[in-house]
Order: structure tokens, then C-alpha cells, then sequence
């Protein structure tokens, strides 16, 4: 196994990790920006409110998109160990 290899499957990684944490990032940064503004209109200033309309969006997200992220996790170990006996070479 070569710097070139471990660099690639470092990459790959980063990569996947990205890829399955994207989704739910972006959902709470959407609502928690949402929940901002209708407070700041409201002038409703309750920090648990944030708090837990963003869990609870996230948690949705999190449910539905469950399978998804669970293939494309089992896609990429799949991958990575059937080209083990390759990069053991």
C-alpha cells in the first residue's frame, strides 16, 4: 500500500462522511435560520425554542433519510472490502 492509496481512501472517506452528514446540517441550519427570524419578528426571545424545533426537524430529516444514508454507507464499505486484497498488494 502506497502514500497514494491511503491518500485516495483518506479522500473517500472525508468524502462519504461529508456526503451522509450534508443533509442533516443543512436542515438544521435552514430551520434554525426559519425559528431566528420568526423570533426576531415576533420578538419572542426563548432560546429552547430554537433549540428544540431544530432537534425535532433534524430528527425527521434524520428518519427519512435514514435509508439512504444507510446505502450509501454499505456502497462504500462494499467497496472498500472488495478492493482490500487489491491495495494489500
Amino acid at each position: 500500500m502506497n502514500q497514494q492509496t491511503i491518500l485516495e481512501l483518506g479522500r473517500d472517506a472525508l468524502m462519504v462522511t461529508a456526503l451522509i452528514s450534508g443533509p442533516l446540517l443543512l436542515v438544521g441550519t435552514v430551520v434554525g435560520l426559519l425559528v431566528s427570524i420568526l423570533q426576531t419578528i415576533t420578538s419572542v426571545h426563548e432560546q429552547t425554542l430554537t433549540f428544540v424545533v431544530k432537534m425535532g426537524a433534524m430528527l425527521v430529516a434524520g428518519a427519512l433519510l435514514l435509508p439512504w444514508m444507510l446505502r450509501t454507507l454499505c456502497q462504500y464499505t462494499a467497496a472498500l472490502l472488495t478492493n482490500l486484497g487489491y491495495w494489500a498488494l
